[in-house]
């Protein structure tokens, strides 16, 4: 059950909220829509749900508001707009990142591939899929985790006919099995064609709560479609026989040759237009839309002597009867309510598009028998529905998915690709001028840059870590809402430390190859001579990832984040150095035995080498300033966003 109690939105300056004071209900084994013409707050609406929108009101999915649930998507499936996948990411990819976000086992995208028919296109590019395949791909991503509740903005926006029908059978398949459907959508006849309950709202209020067949009744008004080339001629003999007995018929032009007839039935306009020797090629009783607003055009009304309105109707057909020469014109889109073919839909022959050869696979038997969600067992609509699926929890979930997210595009090997080349390049220039000490030769650290390759290679990948969350965001409904959460940053700073660690041993070895190509030798010595500076190093390249990784993540973009990188060594450093200048007024010496005085546990002796060695890095104006703000950055995050809402 989902229940939403006086949403209202922020109200804007010197005009009203979109949405004010909307309360109305999505009850479980039931596809509810929410229509409105576009600009009337359909959209806005779906946003409060979600809280992704500031506002006042509540909605409960099951009796409990979004932010006391422990994992949403488990609970509520959301599409909003298009899929938010890397351009370059497979569907296959995408999905299985989805899973690990989710908590389910990998399998479970293959299993939802199949259901909404995009199994032959697992190995395709996101950014090449056409708008149907788009759309199978985001209700794909919905029901994943096998949710109670799909929320879904405009679904069927893009589609053809024929897709159009598949969709909402997928949704009255997962509403049969005891889920809750709320779909927005600006079509007053989808609406009443594919729901079982329509919300209609005007400038973000609420007009009208009805059950389907109660909407259609008072909304809609059937009509008697025509097509001949002689309207006029027809127009002017219905209104003319109109007048004469009394009756109010309403004629609207839909075309040159096209006539819409309120206030008739087909017998009666066939029957004037024989009796008149009008040629008619098409005859069908359908329904239309009474409650749009139309532009009006010259055409005549007969409701009695001497009135005349204009009027036309807007919209597709939606059901056509047979008629006197029904055509290729009648064809129209099944009801999933009565079309007996399965509901999933897991496949259709294309159309359109760069794959219109290819041809969906007809389900069989087993895919029949599978529910349109693709896991639960069928319920009743007063019954909770029980998932299932396996869930994949526990500690290393976030580890999983960030795992997917990094290596699902080729961002990490052009990266470390085009740092290798640029470092051994940089590397064999300082070796041939001779000026710099051999630990900067090997780093490929020139005195005028402010970081080596590796260290901005490293800052990038940070940078990516969130940059691509709030630009494809895969863990929430919408750009911005990425939730931020302590499991979900320690994810990304592990994998980002261990990322530039083998992008550091990788340009490092790289650049000694170089070297000893190209003159003979190489600038390595023993361990023990190499070993301080590669601790440091390794530091260099792990704060900066960090640094990237918190930089993105505060100021909500990757070139935010390498911006936050670059500002280390350009703008830290300098007033690092200038607080560091003279002797120390206090020697800290002992500090290490100390420190080991304060230790719970005793260390050997021989570990004070190593805690004065890592000491020594970090008062290093480098160290420290990437110490400084690293602590800053963390600080901010903090401050920003572990106070949100939605967990991870």
């Amino acid at each position: 059950m989902l229940q939403a109690i006086g949403l209202t939105s922020t109200p804007r300056r010197d005009l009203p909220p979109l949405v004010d004071d909307l309360t109305f209900e999505a009850r479980p084994g039931c596809v509810t829509a929410l229509l409105g013409e576009p600009g009337s707050g359909k959209t806005t609406a779906l946003r409060l749900m979600l809280e992704l929108e500031p506002g006042r009101g509540i909605t409960y999915f099951r009796g409990r508001p979004l932010h006391r649930i422990p994992h949403p998507g488990r609970e509520v499936g959301v599409l909003l707009g298009d899929v938010p996948g890397h351009p370059s990411r497979t569907v296959r990819g995408q999905l299985r990142m989805l899973c690990a976000a989710v908590g389910v086992p990998a399998s479970r995208a293959d299993t939802m591939m199949e259901v909404v028919g995009i199994a032959g296109l697992r190995d395709q590019r996101i950014g090449s899929l056409s708008v149907g395949m788009d759309r199978r791909l985001g209700l794909a991503a919905a029901l994943l985790a096998d949710p109670c509740t799909l929320l879904l903005d405009e679904p069927s926006a893009g589609l053809q006919p024929r897709e159009r029908a598949w969709l909402h059978g997928l949704l009255r398949g997962h509403a049969s099995l005891g889920g809750a459907v709320l779909f927005t959508t600006a079509d007053a006849k989808e609406a009443a064609r594919s729901a079982d309950r329509v919300v209609s709202i005007a400038s973000g209020r609420l007009v009208a709560d009805q059950e389907a067949a109660d909407f259609a009744r008072t909304r809609l008004r059937p009509r008697v479609a025509v097509r001949t080339p002689h309207a006029a001629r027809l127009a002017d003999v219905l209104g003319r026989e109109a007048r004469a007995a009394h009756r109010a018929v309403e004629i609207v032009a839909e075309s040159g040759s096209r006539l819409s007839v309120y206030g008739s039935d087909c017998a009666e306009v066939g029957e004037a237009a024989f009796r008149n020797g009008v040629l008619v090629h098409q005859l069908a009783d359908e329904t239309g839309d009474a409650g749009a607003p139309v532009p009006p055009v010259p055409q005549a009304r007969a409701g009695g002597p001497g009135k005349a309105e204009a009027r036309v109707e807007a919209g597709a057909p939606v059901r056509a009867g047979a008629g006197a020469a029904g055509g290729p014109d009648t064809a129209v889109p099944p009801d999933p309510r009565t079309d007996p073919r399965p509901a999933h839909g897991a496949g259709f022959r294309r159309e359109a598009g760069p794959e219109a050869a290819s041809s969906w696979p007809a389900p069989g038997p087993e895919a029949a028998e599978r529910p349109a969600a693709g896991a639960r067992p069928p319920a009743s609509r007063s019954a909770p529905p029980v998932s299932v699926v396996r869930r994949v929890g526990g500690p290393l979930r976030p580890l999983r998915y960030e795992l997917r997210r990094v290596f699902g595009t080729a961002t990490p090997f052009l990266t470390a690709a085009l740092v290798v080349a640029v470092s051994a390049l940089t590397a064999l220039v300082l070796a041939r001028a001779g000026h710099a000490p051999r630990d900067r030769v090997l780093a490929a650290w020139p005195d005028l840059v402010p970081l080596p390759p590796a260290a901005l290679g490293a800052g990038l990948l940070g940078a990516l870590a969130f940059g691509e969350e709030y630009r494809y965001p895969a863990l929430a409904a919408d750009r911005g809402t990425v939730p931020r959460r302590l499991g979900l940053l320690a994810a990304k700073l592990g994998v980002c430390a261990v990322l530039a660690l083998l992008l550091g041993a990788l340009a490092v070895t790289a650049d000694a190859a170089a070297l000893g190509l190209v003159f003979g030798r190489g600038p390595l010595g023993t361990w023990a001579e190499w070993a301080a500076p590669a601790a440091s190093w390794a530091g260099l390249l792990v704060g900066c990832a960090w640094a990237g990784v918190l930089g993105s993540a505060v100021f909500r973009s990757a070139s935010a984040g390498l911006a936050a990188v670059l500002a280390v060594p350009v703008m830290v450093v300098p007033l690092v150095r200038k607080a560091l200048e003279g002797p120390s007024a206090h020697p800290a010496t002992g500090f290490a035995s100390r420190l080991r005085g304060l230790a719970s546990a005793p260390w050997p002796a021989e570990a004070d080498r190593w805690v004065l060695g890592a000491f020594r890095v970090m008062v290093q104006p480098v160290g420290a300033a990437l110490v400084l703000s690293l602590m800053v950055l963390l600080c901010a995050y903090g401050f920003t966003g572990l106070r949100g809402r939605v967990r991870w």
